[in-house]
């Protein structure tokens, strides 16, 4: 049986993000699907990996709540903006956080190769951003999406990783934001 966690990472609970992430939750309850959705903005933890990989740091309950959610679910969906190339500080600071050594992989000893501790689960990006989509993927190569999905899910055994980016929603109409909410929503009514 499928279950879901959806990870919200837009601080701001009324962004575009959130409803996207709403969306989908709608969608896999439509379907029966197991389903979960955390506002990463709701979780007490410093976004801060204060010694790096030297000296491993206490993990906060909702840290540890979260991984145990993490560990039981077989596809996990992020949904975060764009900004400046990138996820915002939030994200970035939960994977510096979550995504470590013996949690979601493990470097083999006397090798460059590395264990792949997630393996088994699949995941799906959902982005906005204001930047066209062919300027980003042309200009920029999708430094945001390609972190994600080759430097911290694919790196952690999480295969496969389907990416839906949502732009520019600046400019977009209400009846544009609406489509796009529905198209989510019939993401997660098939769980993908």
């Amino acid at each position: 049986m499928k279950n879901i966690l959806i990870i919200n990472g837009h601080p701001d609970k009324q962004s575009f993000s959130a409803a996207l992430a709403k969306s989908y939750l709608a969608g896999a309850a439509n379907s029966g699907i197991k389903s979960e959705l955390i506002n990463l903005i709701d979780l007490e933890f410093n976004p801060i990996l204060e010694n790096g990989y030297r000296e491993r740091t206490e993990l906060e309950p909702d840290l540890l709540a979260t991984w145990d959610k993490i560990k039981s679910a077989n596809h996990l969906v992020f949904v975060y903006p764009i900004w400046w190339g990138t996820q915002p500080a939030l994200l970035k600071g939960f994977i510096d956080r979550l995504f470590l050594p013996k949690f979601a992989f493990e470097f083999k000893e006397g090798s460059v190769r590395w264990e792949k501790l997630l393996k088994g689960k699949t995941a799906r990006i959902i982005t906005t951003m204001d930047t066209p989509s062919w300027y980003y993927n042309l200009i920029y190569k999708r430094p945001g999406h390609i972190s994600m999905k080759k430097g911290v899910l694919e790196f952690c055994g999480i295969k496969p990783v389907k990416i839906s980016c949502f732009t520019p929603v600046k400019s977009s109409t209400f009846e544009k934001r609406n489509a796009w909410l529905k198209k989510v929503e019939i993401l997660g009514e098939k769980g993908r």
